[in-house]
């Protein structure tokens, strides 16, 4: 781990043990070293490992038997979604009234899973903003953000107090969401993320994960925590 870095430790973890599941040093079902072995092998901090163990649960590479471990997972499928929507219109057409609070806003450099997914080069530096949307001062969703810096370089948290990110792109940038992909799958709510949401930990929730392009162009990816008890999604076939 280089702890000299702009790249976050629990990233930087999370792609060494990718590598190995990629690579076959970590087989499908293989269990992993537990949370205090990699602490000993990688030199980090407890929380930080368990960190990159929780990020690496959501994005479907490893998951944990309850008194066995943590194990490698195999491949999961997705399932194409159609409708481009912001919150903050959606919310509007419903009656409700939309706020966000930004939570965080930070520069960080990209680690190799996220250059990888955003389709950038290795240490580019992106905006990472949490934000906690409500709606009628209800809290439904916890989402965090990587927006390419070299895209939005004047971009700020004054910004985003004071406007859509969506708004922002287009008025100050030219630079509109034309397509986006999402994945759904299902997840619970962790402890920071409750606290958000005025939820219990562990509480059912749905994870989303958008890519967002202007033209072909990635301008943002997000994953999103929305409260299971209170969204509901539908999908039109034709």
């Amino acid at each position: 781990m280089d702890k000299t870095s702009k790249i976050p430790l629990y990233l930087q973890l999370m792609d060494d043990l990718i590598k190995e599941i990629d690579t076959g040093k970590l087989l499908v079902g293989e269990k992993l070293p537990s949370e205090r072995e990699l602490c000993v092998i990688y030199d980090l901090s407890r929380i930080t490992v368990r960190q990159a163990l929780q990020e690496l649960e959501r994005e479907g590479y490893i998951y944990k038997l309850h008194g066995k471990g943590t194990f490698v997972s195999p491949a999961s499928y997705n399932q194409n979604l159609v409708k481009l929507y912001s919150f903050t219109e959606e919310m509007k057409k419903i009656g409700k009234t939309p706020t966000t609070q930004v939570v965080s806003f930070h520069e960080i450099a990209l680690d190799e899973r996220l250059t990888k997914k955003m389709n950038l080069a290795p240490l580019d530096e992106v905006f990472q903003i949490v934000r906690l949307r409500l709606a009628n001062n209800e809290p439904l969703m916890y989402e965090t953000s990587y927006v390419p810096k070299k895209i939005f370089p004047r971009l700020t948290e004054k910004d985003l107090k004071e406007r859509p990110m969506y708004d922002i792109f287009l008025q100050d940038y030219h630079a509109g969401v034309t397509k986006a992909v999402e994945r759904f799958s299902a997840t619970t709510v962790r402890k920071g993320e409750a606290e958000h949401l005025n939820l219990t930990p562990n509480h059912p929730a749905m994870l989303i994960k958008r890519f967002a392009y202007h033209d072909d162009e990635l301008i943002e990816y997000t994953i999103s925590v929305a409260r299971g008890d209170k969204f509901d999604y539908t999908v039109e076939l034709t």
